[in-house]
């Protein structure tokens, strides 16, 4: 049992079924995964337990946020979960979250549901404090609207 004083977590009802929700998620993460005008670039994905989660995200002043990791968990379908506490060949990094992506049926669409778990509740404040609510929140919305349009 995790403990939620180191959850953060936003969720949203997707009017679209959960193959197109799970669809945009996966395998178009370049299209939604950070809050514009900010983009993101997969550097590398290697969809299993243990592999490779590298991605750089670009932000309109020029910054340049690399995030690598490792995921821990595919599920297809269903879930992803990632860490940044593991890097390269099993090489121990800096640990910020262990991040959770998942879907699940709800009425006539989908619950997404992202969680970031950290090491403690001062990351996780930290976390809250750089924006996080409002971050995930915009790229909930960003995978939303593609999967809504495309549903149609």
């Amino acid at each position: 049992m995790s403990d939620a004083s180191h959850e953060l977590s936003v969720t949203r009802f997707i009017a679209a079924t959960p193959a197109k929700v799970w669809e945009v998620m996966a395998e178009r993460q370049e299209e939604w995964w950070c809050p514009r005008p900010w983009r993101a670039e997969v550097d590398e994905q290697d969809r299993r337990p243990g592999g490779a989660c590298r991605m750089t995200m670009y932000g309109p002043g020029g910054e340049v946020a690399p995030q690598d990791g490792i995921y821990l968990a595919y599920d297809e379908g269903r879930r992803f979960v990632t860490t940044d506490a593991v890097v390269g060949d099993f090489e121990p990094a800096g640990p910020f979250m262990i991040g959770i992506w998942e879907i699940a049926p709800e009425a006539d669409g989908t619950r997404y549901t992202a969680k970031a778990r950290h090491w403690s509740e001062e990351t996780r404040r930290s976390h809250e404090e750089m924006g996080f609510v409002d971050g995930w929140n915009a790229c909930a919305a960003q995978l939303a609207e593609i999967c809504e349009a495309e549903a149609g």
